[in-house]
């Protein structure tokens, strides 16, 4: 690998992507002096509002492609649905980071599972199904219940079944779509965690906190941090997510959810996904880090040392979802700090802010 050699003040960021995080990414590098410009198909994008800088187009169009690899110096993504061959066709032309391999594993669960496994990273036991034949075949071997799941554009708890009992895989199977799928055996976890984690080219490594998140209808609402798990718990989760960028050579923020599953004598971790982008999770460094998840990212992709993701107070994210947002935009305590996404329609489901509340202890700072 050649030396890296930062960009400068003043280069062009390409970010495939227009929804929030893509948003939050622009406004974080133009705080460093970067400019961005957003190529999307939705010309209702929140992230052009905060850029001048943009393409609406499709994913699949080669010629906006290439005219808008033309226009910038290095390219990012905000999700991890970008097509694997936008992603091979803009490597060629300009840098991506993270690079199209990351994105391919992280698009996969098969995929995702099976690197993890390889390197000795815990995951919840999976087998791959194809047939319905394979299915009842990983039932007997996996027992129920179970969650059968699509490999490819699953999300929110979108694109699962769960199948408690041998019966039930014949309208699972039928349920799910895109084929192939894969069956993971039902972990019965006391929480969920995530630690978010950066890479540059250079081999420097930085994570932040492990967050504690709560679910609603399989939807984000809340993480806390510090987790409630043992110094020795956090300690593992920090390693974990280091080991796996570092596998991946990845360049950019990564996120890390893992299931903390009761034990003894201690509990432990099984990685639940990996997530190739800044994450939800990691919205509650804006308020209380030195360097928030989006600074890290943009400092990453342009080659410059990463921040300090040194924490200064405890924090709980909370989205806003649907109506939410308007209840809480004018009913905020002094120690909130929101961030609104400026959608045009909240839909039920729809993640259109989030706010985080700050918990500064006496003498903290």
């Amino acid at each position: 690998m050649t030396e890296p050699t930062p960009l400068r003040q003043g280069s062009m960021i390409g970010i495939l992507g227009g929804g929030q995080l893509g948003r939050m990414l622009s406004l974080a590098a133009s705080r460093l002096g970067m400019r961005t410009h957003i190529y999307c198909p939705d010309p209702q994008s929140p992230a052009f509002e905060v850029t001048p800088h943009k393409t609406v187009a499709a994913y699949e169009d080669e010629e906006a492609l290439a005219r808008f690899a033309d226009a910038v110096d290095v390219v990012t993504y905000e999700f991890e649905n970008v097509p694997a061959a936008t992603a091979r066709f803009l490597a060629t032309r300009k840098p991506l980071r993270p690079g199209a391999e990351p994105l391919a594993i992280a698009q996969d669960r098969l995929a995702e599972k099976t690197f993890l496994q390889k390197r000795n990273i815990a995951v919840a036991p999976f087998r791959p199904v194809d047939t319905l034949a394979d299915l009842h075949a990983a039932i007997a071997e996996l027992g129920t219940p179970s969650v059968l799941k699509t490999t490819r554009m699953g999300y929110d708890g979108k694109g699962q079944v769960r199948i408690d009992a041998p019966g039930d895989a014949e309208a699972a199977f039928e349920a799910l779509s895109p084929k192939p799928l894969v069956l993971e055996a039902f972990v019965p976890f006391e929480k969920e965690i995530s630690v978010v984690v950066a890479r540059n080219r250079r081999g420097e490594v930085r994570d932040f906190a492990p967050a504690e998140n709560v679910h609603r209808h399989h939807i984000l609402k809340t993480s806390t941090v510090p987790a409630d798990i043992p110094p020795a718990l956090a300690l593992h989760a920090s390693r974990a997510a280091r080991a796996i960028v570092i596998a991946l050579d990845y360049v950019g923020v990564l996120g890390v959810e893992f299931f903390v599953v009761p034990g003894a004598p201690r509990p432990t971790l099984l990685v639940n996904e990996i997530a190739p982008r800044v994450h939800n999770s990691g919205h509650w460094t804006e308020a209380v880090c030195v360097t928030d998840q989006f600074e890290q990212h943009i400092r990453a992709v342009c080659d410059w040392p990463l921040g300090d993701p040194t924490r200064l107070a405890d924090v709980v994210m909370e989205n806003l979802i649907g109506d939410e947002v308007f209840a809480d935009a004018t009913n905020l305590a002094a120690a909130t700090r929101p961030h609104f996404y400026g959608k045009a329609e909240a839909r039920e489901g729809r993640k259109m802010g989030h706010i985080n509340r700050i918990v500064v202890k006496t003498g903290a700072l």
